[in-house]
């Protein structure tokens, strides 16, 4: 009696088809999984009995009878209870306590004793990866449905616990009919009317003053740019950069799907789609591992958490030297690549960075009225913090001032609202996009201005003469590096398409470098 059903796993981003075999013999009792297994899943054998006992059926524990699990291929090391399902419904179709046709259909999900089930890791990006492969059905924890049906060309169904799983898999003569059917694979009608509007930390107006930095802001969302805001402590940068999100436009269907994916496969996806830009703001305690991602079996950490959003980085300098180094591959290639003694990965990391800091240790540096109490050792230390490379990489850094106590009891004062901001933002996102598909570049289509490689900034962000002449003259001034002279071109095209003029033009070019940081 053989019975082979079908399941997956997630290691990283990456998804391994994995087949499960039950073979049932007579002999004396025993029941065994090979194939590489973890603990978890070596402790399933007295999980699934109790499972199928109490979904009505006997016992593999009962009787005399040798039971073996195979989980192929078996040089592939297997981890966690997602297999549970499929071992429980393997064993009642070798056992031939029911009958169905396994040959297109998948099983994932974790038993609990009273035979339900339980949410899973990464079920959208698995159910992508089952399409791919040709399979027709895929049966998991209802709590999963709902992302997993996201995926075309596949049949998913929710189930709640095993019994009703096998009721709808192999119905009695009592009950013919199915018990639920297939979740709908037609998710954005749903998604466009009742969560996308949700509430934000802040909003651009709740913000009063730091109009400089509310432009640098819509700048950076504009053309998906890196930005820094350097300003004594209580000057509204957390706020600023909490509301930055605000203004950014809603993600596409299939930014959407791999965002939803990423956090599924991490764990931290929750009871809802992930439709809007995503908000990491890890501590600057933050470990290393946790940033970038990592272990044994690498695993997506922040900056990947953050991929199609942004990363806010608070108190920048404070964060570990090597965790700031870390962002230099993610902002330049926005890939991360781990490399770990089990194996290498390379997660999606594109995301804007918005990053802020004090003057100096104290905060009081440069501020009217105030006292800077850190020693020249201090300031050198903090400043170093932050190499040449980072900072190239960074775009716009922007200074955000005190704020005179008159503006703040104002009524009004803040300026616009983030909706205001966000239809002149989706404007210009608007424009990067119909140039870049004008110019026959439509696998380029959705890059933002800051993703212009430096052999398309000819083609996407062309110069006058007189804008070169310019331009050539400030880097030398400035002493700029051949990426941080890209940048600004690429900056300045921005600034151009917020303005809705077709060319990029010195006005833009000189407030593009503006932003450069004052040395």
């Amino acid at each position: 009696m053989l019975a082979k059903v079908h399941s997956a796993q997630v290691v990283g981003l990456k998804v391994d088809l994995v087949s499960v075999e039950v073979d049932i013999s007579k002999g004396l009792h025993s029941f065994s999984i090979v194939g590489l297994p973890d603990k978890a899943i070596q402790e399933a054998e007295d999980r699934i009995s109790a499972a199928i006992k109490n979904s009505g059926f006997k016992s593999p524990q009962k009787g005399n009878r040798k039971v073996i699990v195979s989980l192929a291929p078996a040089d592939v090391k297997k981890e966690g209870p997602i297999f549970d399902l499929a071992i429980a419904v393997g064993y009642l179709l070798a056992a031939k306590e029911i009958k169905f046709e396994p040959k297109k259909v998948a099983f994932l999900g974790e038993l609990f004793l009273n035979g339900e089930v339980q949410s899973i890791k990464g079920a959208l990006m698995i159910a992508r990866r089952l399409a791919e492969a040709g399979f027709t059905e895929l049966y998991l924890p209802k709590e999963n449905a709902k992302e997993a049906a996201l995926v075309k060309n596949l049949k998913v169904f929710g189930i709640q616990n095993l019994a009703e799983l096998t009721h709808h898999l192999s119905p009695n003569e009592e009950r013919e009919e199915k018990v639920f059917a297939p979740l709908s694979a037609e998710p954005p009608a749903e998604i466009s009317e009742t969560e996308t509007t949700i509430d934000h930390l802040f909003d651009m107006c709740d913000v009063k003053g730091q109009f400089s930095a509310k432009r640098g802001l819509e700048i950076a969302a504009a053309g998906g740019h890196n930005l820094a805001m350097s300003g004594p402590p209580g000057t509204g940068k957390s706020m600023l950069a909490k509301a930055f999100t605000s203004i950014l436009p809603d993600l596409n269907f299939n930014q959407m799907m791999e965002a939803t994916g990423i956090h599924s496969a991490a764990g931290v996806l929750g009871s809802s789609l992930v439709i809007r830009p995503p908000l990491r703001a890890p501590h600057h305690t933050a470990s290393y591992i946790s940033l970038v991602g990592g272990g044994a079996w690498p695993k997506p950490g922040e900056i990947t958490l953050a991929h199609h959003g942004v990363l806010f980085l608070d108190e920048f300098p404070e964060f570990d030297r090597r965790v700031i180094e870390s962002l230099r591959q993610p902002l330049e290639d926005r890939v991360i690549q781990i490399a770990r003694a089990r194996g290498s990965m390379t997660f999606p990391a594109s995301f804007i960075l918005i990053a802020t800091m004090n003057p100096c240790p104290c905060g009081h540096k440069g501020v009217r009225g105030k006292e800077c109490i850190c020693s020249p050792m201090a300031l050198m230390k903090y400043e170093r913090k932050i190499s040449g490379p980072i900072i190239d990489r960074i775009d716009l850094w922007v200074d955000v001032p005190v704020v005179e106590y008159e503006k703040l009891s104002q009524k009004g004062g803040g300026g616009e609202a983030s909706v205001k901001i966000k239809e002149r933002v989706m404007s210009a996102r608007e424009k990067q996009k119909a140039r870049a598909e004008k110019l026959g570049l439509q696998n380029k289509s959705e890059k933002l201005n800051s993703q212009i490689s430096a052999k398309e900034i000819a083609q996407l962000a062309p110069l006058s003469d007189s804008c070169i002449k310019l331009l050539n003259s400030s880097a030398k001034q400035l002493d700029l590096s051949a990426r941080a002279y890209h940048r600004i071109i690429k900056l300045a095209r921005t600034i151009a398409d917020l303005a809705n003029d077709t060319d990029i033009k010195e006005e833009h070019l000189l407030e593009a470098l503006q932003y450069r940081p004052k040395k």
